[in-house]
């Protein structure tokens, strides 16, 4: 199955993010422990975290051009809300 794309994310205090999905299902996605990796260490910077947006085409989310999440895992590890 192909994930649907991102049409919208939201970044949480919490450091979650509420995803909207072009089928209108929407996702929280808990990166809680996530930001302990190092690849997504720098997003322990809540400024920086809270500056996530949809990529080009909804394929995903980013916060810069090193840092991003694909649909797919944002689809298939998201929680529906």
């Amino acid at each position: 199955m192909i994930p649907p794309k991102v049409k919208e994310v939201v970044a949480t205090n919490d450091y979650s993010l509420i995803v909207t999905f072009d089928n209108a299902v929407i996702k929280q996605y808990n990166m809680q422990n996530m930001i302990e990796q190092p690849r997504f260490l720098s997003l322990k910077n809540k400024a920086l975290f809270m500056t996530v947006s949809v990529d080009m085409g909804g394929y995903g989310v980013s916060w810069d051009s090193e840092i991003d999440l694909s649909e797919n895992e944002l689809w298939t590890q998201g929680i529906e809300v």
